[in-house]
Parts: C-alpha cells; sequence; structure tokens
C-alpha cells in the first residue's frame, strides 16, 4: 500500500517540477539552469523538514517516506542537475556546483534546524 502512495506523491512532484522549471525559464531564460536549481534547493530544504519533523516531533516514518520519497523524490533532479552542469559554461558551472551544493546542504541543515525548535 504504500508504494502506491509513493506513487501518487510522485505523479504530483514531477508535473510540479516541470511547471516550476517551465515557468523559471520563461522568465529568467535558458543561460543557467535557475529551474533545477530552484526545485533542488526547495526539495533540500522540504527534505529537511520532513526528516526533522520525523526526528523531533515523532511524525510516522511513513508520511515522511511518502513525502519524501514520492513528491520530492519527483520534484528534485541529480540526473538533470549532473547533464546540465556538463552542458553549461564552466564559469556559469562552477557557480551552479556551489549554488546546489553548498545551497542544498544549507537548506536541508536550515530545515533540520527550523523542526527542532
Amino acid at each position: 500500500m504504500i508504494a502506491f502512495a509513493i506513487a501518487g506523491a510522485g505523479a504530483l512532484g514531477a508535473p510540479a517540477r516541470y511547471l516550476v522549471e517551465r515557468a523559471l525559464s520563461r522568465r529568467l531564460g535558458h543561460a543557467f539552469p535557475w529551474g533545477t536549481t530552484a526545485v533542488n534547493l526547495a526539495g533540500s530544504l522540504l527534505l529537511g523538514l520532513l526528516v526533522g519533523m520525523v526526528e523531533f516531533h515523532h511524525w510516522q516514518d511513513d508520511i515522511a517516506r511518502v513525502a519524501g520519497v514520492g513528491f520530492v523524490g519527483a520534484f528534485t533532479t541529480f540526473s538533470t542537475f549532473a547533464v546540465e552542469t556538463t552542458r553549461i559554461p564552466t564559469p556559469a558551472r562552477v557557480r551552479y556546483v556551489g549554488i546546489s551544493v553548498v545551497g542544498g546542504l544549507g537548506l536541508a541543515a536550515a530545515g533540520l534546524a527550523l523542526t527542532s525548535i
């Protein structure tokens, strides 16, 4: 049963990612992958919040699994990040990797910290 709930959440996360990426690309252009950056950073924060809710507020693991594996897993994308990293020019590539890695870790930690209050 949990697998179906994860699939349902994933069915929401994938189109949400598409819509965010599309909106940001239209608004900011395609020179820098702002859409992928935004969804991956948002996903890092959401996953930090989910883990924190399980750890500090005793949410059921299944809730976090459905939301984390299902929605956030479908919403974020490492594979697109990897491909875009190889396709953009070197100065932008360094900025992209830095924003993604440092920002993602920082936002995941922020999510944990917010839930520990």
